[in-house]
């Protein structure tokens, strides 16, 4: 690896723009230098230039990748259509990736992704930010210990607003199915209700999705999810049903407690260790999370979404400079798009539906 590391940037204004801080994430990391940013809007790339301090703008990304021939590229955009060819192009130019999430629109788009990285030995982290925030890493160590006995369910929601439902599950939910995962493990079948206006979802009801997500339905979806023995997972979304303060995050429920986590950095945590699961009966108390452990003071300072980029990113170039997969790599992603793909698997079947899909397509597309 050289002792600079050469950065480029792709978003695209008006289509995704650029991400939760995907592309300045890099002024932050010692060494980097941002050698070229590409937008197809002449406007946002423009303002894209100044903001990343660059002169090497480009309407093409692909020419901007030929051209600066970075080490690193972030692509940015939330918007999803362009994802897989962004990656492709990326990979196949042997440039390691990272990603805005959600990661792509299909399960296909997927292997695909993930396959051609392989092949060129690239590293990609897709910005589940979350996954590395270090109460998270603290959280997984005490279901380790038994600090809630055995785990018998995770239950994630998520923000429940106007995107509440189909398009929730692909935006928001991402982050709560790598939760799930990061802790818990491989799901190994789904079985999911999704419904629209109180009834189970029809052909009729499929539209376009927002942001380039492709086929979607529903304004509620409830999924539940068979992890390794004794436990279930499971997510629930309906539209307009937002909790205040927001409900968008994980329980886990065990035998001896349940520990709660939400989302960020330093994501707010906290711990019941009550096998009842009712403070009112038992009269003990919920108790703080930190990243130094249970009802002790926190202390790093919380830094948002930034802070969480920059974890990423530094795994990213770590897993590069040791050659190996990154903790939040594009096939942990993968899996994230496996569960939410397996809701709509599972409602189009009326049956529960194993893990992983053997149809890697939209479920919701070509149904009739």
């Amino acid at each position: 690896m050289p002792s600079k590391y050469r950065v480029a940037v792709i978003g695209r204004s008006g289509h995704g723009n650029y991400g939760h801080g995907i592309d300045t994430v890099w002024q932050s990391i010692p060494g980097a230098e941002i050698v070229g940013v590409a937008d197809d809007n002449k406007d946002g790339l423009a303002a894209a230039a100044k903001r990343l301090k660059t002169d090497a703008a480009f309407l093409d990304y692909r020419e901007m990748l030929d051209r600066t021939k970075p080490t690193f590229v972030s692509i940015c955009p939330r918007w999803l259509d362009q994802h897989h060819a962004m990656v492709l192009a990326a990979a196949e130019r042997g440039i390691h990736i990272y990603l805005e999430k959600p990661l792509c629109r299909t399960l296909k788009e997927a292997d695909e992704m993930v396959a051609a990285c392989q092949r060129s030995h690239v590293r990609c982290v897709v910005a589940h930010q979350s996954r590395y925030s270090p109460k998270i890493q603290l959280v997984k160590k005490l279901l380790a210990d038994g600090a809630i006995g055995t785990v018998l369910e995770y239950r994630g929601r998520g923000k429940e607003d106007r995107r509440g439902g189909g398009e929730a599950l692909l935006v928001l939910g991402t982050h709560i199915m790598d939760r799930i995962r990061r802790c818990g493990g491989d799901p190994q079948w789904c079985m999911a209700s999704v419904r629209s206006e109180g009834r189970p979802i029809e052909p009729k009801d499929v539209v376009d999705g927002a942001e380039g997500i492709g086929p979607l339905a529903g304004d509620s979806v409830a999924a539940l999810y068979g992890m390794p023995s004794p436990a279930t997972a499971y997510f629930n979304t309906t539209r307009g049903m937002a909790g205040q303060p927001s409900r968008f995050g994980l329980m886990i429920y065990g035998s001896q407690g349940v520990i709660e986590v939400q989302t960020g950095h330093l994501s707010p945590a906290k711990i019941l260790q009550d096998g009842s699961w009712s403070p009112g009966r038992s009269g003990k108390a919920w108790q703080d999370i930190s990243s130094a452990g249970i009802g002790q003071p926190e202390p790093d300072k919380d830094g948002g979404l930034p802070a969480g980029n920059v974890l990423a990113v530094t795994d990213l170039i770590a897993a590069v400079e040791e050659d190996r997969e990154p903790l939040g790599s594009i096939s942990q992603a993968r899996g994230a798009v496996e569960m939410i793909v397996a809701a709509f698997a599972s409602e189009r079947a009326k049956a529960r539906v194993p893990l992983p899909l053997e149809n890697r397509d939209n479920p919701l597309a070509n149904w009739s």
